[in-house]
């Protein structure tokens, strides 16, 4: 099977998914610097939802390009990761209603969680197809910056419910983490 289509398929989703962020966000109650200041946090909370989906996206291009061929898991998989994506916009929405309470920052972490799962369940799927291409699973290795993001989401889930702020720091550790793209992959790609 050709990865040409899951590429195009997977980049309109995540369009979308990126265009919904921004058009719920809300326009500041004002023309004022204070009115801006106000809506601060959900300004934040947009900019890390965004560089999450653009990390996603990023790793799923490099990822891709050392992918030769695809099967049926592979395309399940990858609808897997863009279904808990696409839950991004509904996450940083809530957050910014409840005034970044507990519930919805916890729920952010189990969104980004579960985005960690299906990227891992793609890896695996794309490694799966092609058992010749050695490639992509000598570039993942042991995956342990994946390992840790997982296990600092799933920290910063119970976090939440102690004090949000400990958790969404996690999620910009996390975030800064993954900003540089893979340069497992890519070095790969040139040998």
């Amino acid at each position: 099977m050709e990865k040409g289509r899951l590429e195009a398929f997977t980049d309109g989703v995540v369009a979308i998914i990126i265009t919904i962020m921004v058009l719920e966000m809300r326009v500041p109650a004002g023309a004022s610097l204070s009115a801006l200041a106000a809506d601060a946090p959900v300004l934040g909370a947009y900019a890390l939802s965004f560089a999450n989906v653009g990390i996603f996206w990023n790793n799923h291009h490099h990822m891709l390009q050392a992918t030769r061929k695809i099967d049926g898991r592979t395309l399940w998989a990858n609808l897997f990761l863009l279904f808990w994506l696409s839950l991004m916009p509904f996450a940083i929405r809530w957050m910014d209603e409840a005034d970044f309470q507990a519930l919805p920052t916890a729920s952010y972490g189990v969104v980004l969680a579960m985005c960690a799962v299906g990227y891992t369940l793609l890896q695996r799927a794309i490694i799966a197809a092609d058992p010749a291409n050695a490639r992509l699973a000598q570039a993942v290795g042991a995956d342990r910056k994946a390992k840790l993001s997982f296990a600092l989401y799933v920290a910063a889930v119970p976090l939440a419910f102690v004090r949000p702020w400990i958790a969404i720091v996690l999620y910009v550790v996390v975030a800064a983490m993954w900003f540089t793209p893979d340069r497992r992959i890519e070095s790969r790609l040139k040998a």
